[in-house]
């Protein structure tokens, strides 16, 4: 009886054209959203350890080519493109080099989520079991300017516990082990305002008891655990 079949990881690596093509879907997927309209978000994936390919500024991500984004070294100087990088591109470069595990991050203005951020409330009652399971916490990071140090700054010491950030007065950034992840992350924040709101409009909120999250926790990190070994 023949053994299982290896897969060639090689020929699961995504070219830069491939990386591309993800940037424009994905950036499309959120203006039709209307997570980014007008010229607002950007995306970025990490391609190696010297490349960061970015979305640039002053374009609508519902009308990208894959020709329009920037590379950029981690350091942020401008290597490659047509056009140059977002100015919010410090965010970007900041949680990669808090989060080495991160290889792709998503910046948007999702309203309901956004809301909250305007109104300076975090997102992190315990009352969806999957959304606690899925993504955890989603805290409020202090007002910094959008373009400025000032602005990554402000999201320094919490990048390193969470996977997505409320930003005061702006917006939601998510990250995650690609687009895919990052922009699923994405999703969940502003779905999850929506049933944040629906619990204020309601009066009520059903808190999970502290041993409820601890059990989510754990299947959390067997689900990880099991995913990684398929």
């Amino acid at each position: 009886m023949a053994g299982p079949k290896l897969v060639d990881l090689s020929k699961m690596v995504k070219t830069d054209a491939q990386h591309r093509a993800d940037l424009v879907k994905y950036g499309r997927l959120l203006f039709e959203k209307g997570f980014c309209p007008a010229t607002s978000g950007n995306l970025s994936v990490r391609l190696d350890e010297s490349r960061i390919l970015m979305t640039p500024t002053g374009v609508s991500k519902g009308d990208m080519k894959p020709e329009d984004l920037a590379v950029i070294s981690p350091e942020g100087r401008h290597r490659f493109g047509r056009r140059n990088a977002s100015s919010e591109k410090q965010m970007h470069l900041l949680i990669y080099k808090l989060r080495p595990d991160v290889r792709a991050v998503v910046h948007a203005h999702p309203p309901k989520a956004t809301a909250f951020a305007c109104a300076g409330i975090a997102l992190d009652q315990p009352i969806a079991s999957e959304f606690s399971q899925a993504l955890g916490s989603v805290p409020l990071a202090r007002y910094g300017t959008p373009g400025t140090p000032d602005l990554a700054a402000a999201m320094a010491y919490l990048v390193p516990h969470h996977s997505a950030l409320l930003m005061a007065n702006h917006g939601v950034v998510a990250y995650g082990n690609d687009l895919f992840d990052a922009h699923g992350k994405m999703e969940l924040v502003e779905h999850f305002a929506e049933i944040v709101l629906g619990t204020l409009v309601a009066g009520q909120q059903n808190l999970l008891a502290p041993e409820q999250l601890r059990a989510l926790n754990e299947a959390a990190v067997r689900y990880r655990a099991g995913a990684q070994k398929a």
